[in-house]
């Protein structure tokens, strides 16, 4: 919200300065964010006579123009199709900072001619968005006066923030209210005299039983022999103040009156309405060419202003292009409603639509303002347009829009903390419009003013105190001292998530934080089976389902990072996918991808990544949370998006703990994701439950024997899952045999065809004796006979 030091002090007559009202304006909650004074950022700039524009020898559309700044004759090359000779306007000197532009000028050669500053256009002082020439000032202009002194720019801008329950400080008269109920000055009412009409309205309101749930009151006066031409300087000078454009006498009124009481309100050429208007609720398929120039296709449910050809307005948020009023009006058809607050937004939110009058109207306006808005206007259109103006026409009712509060005083103290005089209380709450009747000897009837929606009970009265008075006055109080600090509540999942970011980081993989959510196209590589997850109210268009795999993000993220050079590296993520709207469809894994190839090292050689290097990620992370990995099963039964042949899930029964493998072709091809990629998917809330407290690790149980290590081969049919030999081969003795590991898989040469030779390595650890060469061979005939038995495999000759 925007407004000048001046346009506030129409409504609030006070002698403070501007560091006293912004500072009072951030205690009263409606937070400074910026003041603009334009009187410093403008001040080199100074009012020039072009005593000379001549052709510019060597360029069709520039002008050679000798400038008088007041200080003597300066040339300056200049592309306006306006500037000529005889003219004033705008000159900035050499070293001036051009607002516009963002430009410091300097002296230099433009086509072969000197240029030692510049004549500007409104654009380029930051006064408007007009560009097509430059400024041109009358004819009485004082050349060499400050430009600043001239306009009389000493007026800065005040931005300030509003809070969704502040709606009626949308308007600079609010803030006024505001400012004057802290003791700043005195408020000027809004004058309400009413205009009586001297005709009957040609145009009259009714309201159709489908809107009725979305307009509650609607007024308007019809407006003949107008003559729509440029608003007054002092009003142009208001909405450019605040980064509006001026359009034209009828629109910059409405502008005005939205920004200055709060009150939206929209103009129609009448000669364009065909018949009477009604509120309705639209039609399924129905378009409208709006004022923004963009054409929407409207829904039942969202309430248009409609004539008989058709809708003219979409209700609360952006009138229609056909009936806009233009410089040939000279009938008008002035409007103001009171909508559904919800309705509004979400009209605006399915259409994507942002302006300033759904921005008010979504969040609640004053029902009063129904009354004196139409009455603000109608003096201003028949001042600045002349013309003869109707009766009022109206549809609906107004609604009380008030509330009585019960409020004891004495709760200031106790939910405030400060002791608040308690005809001070009394005084804030007149002073921001309450009524307040005292009803026994602690206790008052509070009646909320219609622009305060936001005042339900009180609390929030106590909280309107307190915010007049002053938050600061609330006094440092320490903590009590505590015996004994409570014991954190942390859950068992909540130090998994920590252990397991600390752990992967430790692996070299960054973390990353990503949306929920991801484009529609790309959740579908990654569903399967399941169904999307769509969002009813995206935050962007392409952001539209919720994720049913952390992959796809993280797989985006390093293609972004592959385009500025970063190719090689690798991500993870912990966080919830959503498999389906069901309370167990919400499942918190640990996600990582690598990307490219191995780091490169002087000892290792560089490889492509691999199935197993995204495989070792997940085996890590679930041996960290004391999962036996040595009872997990492999199965080939990783989701449609890792590689078929090179992809796995990790099972502990029938529940799968992990999946992992390469990323499919398809989908880094999709995703633009070059090289090969691999990633694994850990499910976090599937893993056992620790047995016990502690960190569930065995006690050490060593050996004072030596162990011995023994290697087998065996030839098995290429089909068999190595993990089957090391089964079977540790299971054969689980006393002496504590390891057992793959070290070789070879096929070809001399081994038949569909077969392969698989090379075990035993490890015997003898606990109470040194084991003999019998016993050792005892074991090993065991291995033999257990692999055998399990896979068909023979030993190896």
């Amino acid at each position: 919200m925007k407004f000048t030091l001046s346009w506030l002090k129409t409504h609030l007559e006070t002698d403070a300065d501007l560091a006293t009202i912004t500072k009072k304006l951030t205690d009263l909650g409606l937070e400074v964010e910026g003041v603009e004074d334009k009187a410093e950022t403008l001040k080199p700039f100074v009012v020039g006579y072009v005593v000379e524009a001549v052709q510019h020898p060597n360029a069709d559309r520039l002008r050679v123009c000798k400038v008088d700044a007041g200080n003597g004759i300066v040339q300056v090359v200049c592309g306006a199709p306006n500037a000529r000779t005889g003219m004033k306007g705008v000159f900035a000197p050499v070293g001036t900072h051009v607002p516009g532009t963002g430009l410091d000028l300097k002296a230099g050669k433009i086509r072969g001619e000197e240029s030692n500053g510049m004549l500007c256009s409104a654009r380029e002082l930051g006064l408007g968005q007009d560009h097509d020439g430059i400024i041109e000032l009358p004819d009485d202009a004082p050349v060499g006066q400050s430009f600043v002194e001239y306009r009389g720019l000493h007026d800065p801008v005040i931005e300030i923030k509003i809070t969704p329950d502040r709606a009626d400080c949308l308007g600079v008269f609010g803030v006024a209210r505001d400012l004057a109920s802290a003791g700043l000055g005195k408020l000027k009412p809004i004058a309400e005299t009413h205009i009586p009409g001297t005709f009957k309205s040609p145009i009259q309101w009714s309201i159709d039983e489908s809107a009725k749930a979305g307009v509650l009151y609607t007024a308007g006066r019809y407006f003949k022999g107008v003559k729509n031409g440029p608003s007054p300087q002092w009003l142009q000078d208001r909405l450019t103040s605040i980064g509006l454009r001026p359009i034209s006498a009828l629109v910059d009124i409405t502008n005005f009156v939205t920004f200055d009481l709060c009150r939206p309100l929209h103009v129609f050429d009448a000669d364009k309405v065909k018949g009477h208007v009604m509120m309705r609720s639209a039609k399924a398929g129905e378009t409208i060419e709006a004022l923004d120039g963009k054409t929407y296709t409207l829904e039942p449910g969202m309430i248009v202003i409609a004539d008989t050809q058709g809708p003219e307005a979409i209700g609360g948020i952006m009138g229609g292009l056909v009936s806009g009023c233009s410089e040939t009006t000279t009938n008008v058809f002035l409007e103001a409603a009171l909508f559904d607050p919800i309705n509004t937004a979400k009209t605006g939110r399915k259409l994507g639509i942002q302006s300033d009058a759904r921005y008010r109207n979504e969040r609640g306006l004053d029902p009063q303002s129904e009354i004196w808005g139409i009455d603000v206007a109608t003096r201003l259109i028949l001042e600045l347009c002349g013309g003869e103006v109707s009766e009022l026409t109206t549809a609906g009712t107004i609604p009380a829009g008030t509330r009585e509060i019960a409020f004891r005083p004495s709760r200031v103290l106790a939910l405030g903390g400060v002791e608040v005089p308690v005809a001070k209380q009394k005084q804030i709450l007149i002073d921001l419009g309450f009524k307040v009747a005292e009803t026994g000897a602690d206790t008052w009837s509070v009646t909320t003013p219609t622009f305060r929606a936001d005042v339900e009970g009180e609390a929030d009265v106590v909280e309107e105190v307190m915010r007049v008075h002053g938050f600061d006055h609330i006094p440092a109080t320490s903590l009590p001292q505590l015996t004994a600090l409570p014991v954190v509540a942390v859950t068992l999942g909540q130090k998994r998530v920590q252990q397991a970011k600390r752990l992967l980081a430790v692996r070299g993989l960054n973390e990353t934080v990503t949306f929920s959510f991801m484009p529609g196209n790309v959740a579908a590589m990654f569903a399967g089976t399941h169904a999307l997850v769509p969002l009813a109210n995206p935050i962007s268009a392409d952001l539209d389902v919720m994720r049913p795999s952390i992959l796809g993000n993280l797989l985006m993220a390093a293609a972004r990072n592959a385009s500025r050079g970063f190719a090689d590296l690798g991500l993870f993520e912990i966080g919830p996918t959503y498999l389906g709207e069901g309370p167990k469809d919400q499942i918190l894994a640990a996600t990582g991808i690598r990307v490219g190839t191995t780091p490169r090292h002087w000892q290792v050689k560089q490889r492509p990544l691999d199935a197993f290097d995204a495989k070792a990620d997940a085996v890590a992370l679930l041996s960290a949370f004391g999962v036996p990995v040595e009872n997990l099963q492999i199965e080939a039964l990783a989701p449609s998006h890792y590689h078929p042949g090179q992809s796995a899930v990790l099972r502990l029964g029938p529940t799968i703990l992990a999946q992992f493998g390469a990323l499919h072709p398809k989908v880094l091809k999709d995703l633009d994701v070059k090289g090969p990629a691999v990633g694994f998917e850990v499910f976090l809330e599937r893993l056992p439950q620790p047995r016990s407290k502690g960190t569930g690790r065995p006690l050490l149980n060593a050996s004072s024997f030596q162990p011995v290590e023994r290697d087998f081969a065996f030839i098995v049919d290429a089909t068999v899952a190595a993990e089957k030999l090391v089964k079977a081969a540790k299971g054969a003795d689980k006393a002496l045999i504590t390891e057992v590991k793959l070290f070789d898989v070879f096929q070809g040469g001399s081994l038949p065809e569909g077969k392969k030779s698989v090379a075990l390595s035993v490890v015997l650890q003898p606990r109470e004796k040194t084991l003999t060469d019998a016993e050792i061979e005892a074991v090993s005939a065991k291995i033999v006979a257990a692999v055998n038995k399990a896979t068909g495999g023979e030993l190896r000759k």
